[in-house]
């Protein structure tokens, strides 16, 4: 028995019926593009959130978490209802909130015994909280038979997070959570949840990808997603679109002429350039040349930094640093104001390029930042 199954057996009396994982994500290129319907290419990392689960069919579902401090989280299903921010449900918000979108739409959860651990980095931009929500709908799906597909158990999951728990994000994390395969980058469509698993094996090209996290989150993160998405649809509505996937990179400047708002112009061109970025490493990873895929990590740094402005000094130093060391790219990457970057590095330079940013931070008088390779891992599944 696992670990994980272990813990559930002594927890509730009796063992689980299940045991599932699903992983954080690193994201390779394509920021705030998902909820403007743009293109992401994001892969599963090898860090997972893994619950032991079983079925009651008395309305009481029972939550857990190994890594947090307390006791078991006790709800009614059938009384289940977004708060303000969810606040009132702590980190149970997450798979709760999984339960309410499930039943809302009308899929038959009629209770769960749950007991959850992760080792995915919490606050580090590496969607910890979409794990936790992947791994809740994907063991539901299963023990009740409900027969979802992989981007619809996504998308329920995404609903959690946004009318649940109160965060307007896209569709990135949970898709990446749900859908990544070894090996790989999932290239995806954010409009029409179509995708493509694009063979991203690094080592065989001498290459190596690296996540920085920089161990800090600042508070002016707080609001300032929702902030920015809701200044993309102005752009978008301004310039009598759907969305800014619709704005062609070709007519980028004779769009930003129409806007009147320089934050929303900031926005605007950040979204358009970022969605271009992403179709132009797409054809380089097609064509066999991972390597020139780093200038292009770089620019979508500068691009977050300048006009999106969701960068804070650790992240730039973490690319800075890393770029002077010898690496071929960098950026941040995530929602921003601190969490993590990542890193393409020539194999042979990764632990210079690690060591000259671990300097740089103690320099700056920074705390240690975590450094370890992003392998792109298998998504979701059952494993007991």
């Amino acid at each position: 028995m696992s670990t994980v199954a272990a813990e559930f057996a002594a927890l509730y009396g009796a063992a689980p019926e299940g045991v599932w994982e699903a992983p954080g994500r690193v994201n390779l290129i394509g920021e705030y593009t998902d909820f403007n319907e743009g293109f992401v290419l994001p892969l599963a990392l090898p860090h997972t959130a893994a619950a032991a689960v079983s079925r009651r069919d008395d309305g009481v579902l029972r939550l857990h978490s190994a890594d947090i401090g307390g006791g078991v989280v006790r709800l009614d299903v059938e009384t289940l209802e977004p708060l303000s921010g969810a606040s009132g449900y702590g980190w149970a918000a997450y798979p709760a909130g999984v339960v309410w979108a499930l039943r809302a739409a009308g899929h038959p959860v009629t209770g769960a015994d749950v007991h959850l651990t992760s080792t995915v980095p919490t606050g580090a931009g590496l969607s910890s909280s979409a794990a936790l929500e992947v791994v809740t709908a994907l063991a539901l799906n299963d023990l009740f038979g409900l027969g979802l597909s992989r981007p619809e158990l996504a998308v329920l999951a995404q609903r959690a997070e946004n009318d649940f728990v109160g965060v307007p994000c896209g569709v990135m994390d949970q898709m990446a959570s749900a859908c990544a395969t070894e090996g790989h980058a999932l290239y995806l469509d954010t409009r029409d949840l179509s995708y493509r698993q694009v063979p991203f094996d690094l080592a065989a090209r001498g290459l190596g990808l690296l996540v920085v996290d920089t161990r800090v989150k600042h508070a002016l993160g707080d609001g300032a997603y929702a902030e920015r998405r809701a200044g993309c649809e102005a752009g978008a509505r301004a310039l009598g679109v759907r969305a800014l996937r619709d704005v062609p990179a070709a007519q980028l400047s004779d769009s930003l002429a129409r806007l009147d708002d320089e934050t929303v112009r900031r926005y605007v061109r950040h979204v358009v350039t970022d969605d271009d970025r992403v179709e132009r490493v797409i054809a380089l990873l097609d064509a066999g040349d991972p390597a020139a895929v780093g200038p292009l990590l770089t620019e979508g740094h500068a691009s977050l930094r300048d006009d999106l402005r969701v960068s804070c000094p650790e992240l730039d130093l973490a690319v800075g640093a890393a770029n002077a060391a010898g690496a071929l790219g960098a950026r941040m990457t995530g929602g921003g104001f601190g969490g993590s970057a990542v890193v393409l590095v020539a194999a042979d330079r990764a632990d210079a390029v690690a060591a000259a940013v671990g300097r740089a931070f103690a320099e700056a008088g920074h705390g240690a930042p975590g450094i370890f390779p992003a392998v792109p891992s298998a998504g979701a599944r059952r494993v007991l």
